[in-house]
């Protein structure tokens, strides 16, 4: 009975280890296969400014509050974050697991039963939007300028996301400053979708260079160098 017991564990060591180093191994590479690549050489008019945004971990995409395409402020309002303040002229967008953006403000905060949901699916989604003034590009913001018809579709795509695209819900009392809020939204997180797919999955909603499929911030700017 010992030899079999330490022959399942070893066999579950081993599948465990091999599973880990198949997924780092396709994140690594998979992420660096681009699409859109001839993007540049589409002859359309690109008149409208978006920007990739991360923090080092969680990819944003950030759009104008409003032009003649869309206006976001009916729908994500400014007196829904604690400033109220109305001269912003960008909103970034990002979505992602709703126990880790609402109960996990710190790293130290993570609980392993956040982490285990998030991980396997088997939780929400929330998403989480900020007011800009302006943005300073640099490694970690990107700006990219796209075509109207390629803005329609990235809006189609951002509000789809929300649980309710028409009249997105508030998630009222969370924030992680004075500038943002959250509302509810659709999808689970998992290992294979993650803030980043989601922010990728934009990107190509939108025409514009992406990876095949990453799960990592990295896996985005990489093809914005």
């Amino acid at each position: 009975m010992l030899k079999k017991t330490f022959k399942f564990l070893g066999w579950t060591l081993f599948g465990i280890f091999t599973f880990i180093a198949l997924y780092v191994t396709s994140v690594l590479l998979i992420s660096k296969i681009t699409v859109n690549s001839d993007t540049d050489f589409i002859k359309e008019q690109k008149i409208i400014p978006i920007y990739i945004l991360t923090n080092g971990v969680h990819t944003d995409i950030v759009v104008p509050v409003k032009n003649e395409i869309k206006d976001w402020r009916s729908e994500v309002q400014f007196s829904q974050t604690q400033s109220k303040d109305s001269l912003m002229n960008y909103i970034g967008f990002g979505w992602g697991d709703k126990g880790f953006y609402l109960d996990t403000p710190e790293w130290s905060d993570l609980k392993v039963s956040t982490a285990c949901r998030a991980a396997f699916g088997i939780s929400s989604s929330a998403m989480h939007t900020t007011f800009f003034k302006n943005l300073r590009e640099g490694e970690d913001c990107k700006r990219i300028l796209i075509s109207k018809e390629n803005y329609q579709r990235l809006v189609a795509y951002i509000s789809d996301s929300f649980s309710d695209p028409v009249h997105p819900q508030w998630i009222e009392g969370h924030s992680y400053g004075k500038k943002d809020a959250f509302y509810e939204a659709k999808g689970s997180y998992s290992l294979f979708y993650t803030c980043n797919t989601w922010a990728n999955s934009a990107l190509k909603a939108a025409n514009q260079k992406a990876s095949l499929w990453t799960v990592y911030d990295k896996g985005i700017f990489c093809h914005y160098k």
